[in-house]
């Protein structure tokens, strides 16, 4: 009975929270909860809006995971052809200061924009997916792009959980980080879902890494 009303708490949260964000229509998205685990159903009208909505969810306490099942259904006025969406897309890259010129690909197929190239770093990977997403006429982004291979220091490891322990002590505590060659591992637990981002992304800010799998589990 406890966890019932648990779980209709962190509902009635989540609610709220798509609620409060300017940028959701929340009368479109339907909202389960069990043990923890939001599921989110419905139609929406753009990508953006759908992205919106599954970062809305991750801000809310206790919830421990997300099932995205929305699907985007665009409206008439927000229709393009592919063509139109890979020109925006590419246009939108070149344009961003983050990404780095000619570094990107970009393939468009039924609205659903897929990006490849090499770059140097993570962040020039998120930059890139960040300009295309709200473009109009977009249903989806696989982000297929690669890091370019660099050497990895030998003392990696090492960096990486002086950097943890630099933004969050009390959760570096709980948090076991495993190198092998340019992939980190992420083990134990953090309260939320910000900090379990922010633990990945002291990761991706290592050189020489290339892979960061996340096992980290939100116990709030």
């Amino acid at each position: 009975m406890e966890s019932a009303k648990k779980d209709a708490d962190i509902r009635k949260d989540v609610m709220a929270e798509l609620e409060w964000d300017p940028a959701i229509d929340p009368t479109h998205v339907g909202v389960a909860v069990r043990e923890g685990v939001v599921t989110l159903t419905g139609h929406l009208d753009t990508y953006a809006e759908k992205y919106a909505v599954q970062r809305a969810v991750q801000r809310v306490e206790g919830v421990h995971a997300v099932a995205v099942e929305i699907d985007v259904k665009l409206e008439p006025g927000h229709r393009r052809s592919d063509s139109e969406i890979a020109t925006a897309a590419e246009s939108a890259l070149k344009w961003h200061a983050l990404v780095p010129e000619d570094r990107v690909r970009v393939q468009v197929e039924k609205g659903w924009v897929t990006l490849g190239g090499e770059v140097d770093w993570e962040y020039q990977r998120v930059a890139a997916a960040k300009a295309v997403r709200p473009l109009t006429g977009v249903v989806g982004v696989t982000n297929g792009i690669a890091l370019k291979p660099q050497t990895t220091p030998a003392n990696i490891g090492d960096r990486i959980r002086e950097a943890l322990a630099r933004h969050a002590e009390r959760e570096a505590r709980h948090i076991v980080v495993d190198v092998s060659g340019a992939t980190v591992t992420l083990k134990g637990r953090v309260d939320s879902w910000p900090e379990r981002s922010a633990a990945e992304g002291a990761c991706w800010a290592a050189p020489g890494i290339t892979r960061v799998v996340n096992d980290l589990t939100v116990t709030r």
